[in-house]
């Protein structure tokens, strides 16, 4: 009942796999000026590991997003039609040519994929050497640990020991501590099985704001003029941020 009541009414009843959805939350990001100001730092975040102007930058799951007017002559995709889309794709068979990307962005679509070896796999065959993937996903953290599987309605395992998980739908099956299993848990095997790509950064953040923003499915429950409070707050943690972060910023590149 309390899920329910703080359930935004647009979120209601509503399928993730459905097209709609996906548009709905891309109206919803605009409405909700706290949860904006969160995508707005994001995207500023991955534009800043970015050499532009670069041609060629990929973006998986670009539908309820704008990242597009933060990196120009991006190419948007998507799982399933949407207006406004580049490309449909699946990331585990990207339709370009061998070293033909200059990056691949992506903001929480990473623990999405069902099977994370083949979207690497194809990372190492689209980039050239010095190309970079750089996303944005949950992170796992004694915070997160608690937070996720109480107040998020995608599944969130840390102790599952293989990275690959049935796909129930485009976007409801997911595991969102599979990137925090793979590029920190799991760090010796990622490096012995992709010997050709590297990670360059991880960066854990976030660790109450898109919390109290009530995210893409639930209400706000904060103002859009106290972002930069709540900024302030979480700076306040400095290095200990990493034990209370809900995300990270993880840089991949790739090196031969």
């Amino acid at each position: 009942m309390i899920k329910n009541l703080l359930t935004h009414p647009l979120m209601r009843g509503r399928s993730l796999d459905d097209p709609q959805t996906t548009q709905t939350r891309k109206d919803l990001i605009r409405q909700k000026k706290f949860l904006e100001k969160i995508y707005q730092e994001w995207y500023g975040l991955i534009r800043a590991e970015l050499r532009l102007p670069v041609s060629k930058i990929l973006e998986l799951g670009s539908g309820a997003g704008f990242l597009n007017e933060f990196i120009p002559n991006l190419i948007k995709t998507e799982v399933f039609y949407l207006v406004d889309m580049d490309a449909i794709l699946d990331a585990g068979r990207i339709p370009f040519k061998d070293k033909s990307l200059s990056a691949i962005v992506m903001s929480d679509v990473f623990h999405h994929l069902p099977k994370p070896r083949d979207f690497l796999d194809e990372v190492i065959r689209i980039l050239p050497k010095g190309g970079k993937v750089v996303m944005i996903e949950p992170w796992v953290s004694r915070w997160s640990r608690w937070v996720y599987p109480h107040f998020h309605h995608e599944p969130f395992d840390p102790q599952v020991k293989k990275w690959e998980f049935p796909s129930s739908g485009p976007l409801s099956g997911s595991n969102q501590a599979l990137p925090w299993m793979v590029f920190e848990r799991d760090r010796e095997i990622f490096e012995n099985e992709f010997p050709e790509l590297s990670i360059k950064k991880i960066h854990p953040l976030m660790p109450f704001r898109y919390l109290v923003s009530g995210g893409v499915s639930l209400r706000s429950f904060m103002p859009g003029w106290s972002f930069g409070l709540w900024h302030w707050v979480e700076d306040l943690f400095g290095n200990h941020i990493r034990s209370w972060a809900m995300f990270a910023l993880i840089v991949l590149e790739k090196v031969n």
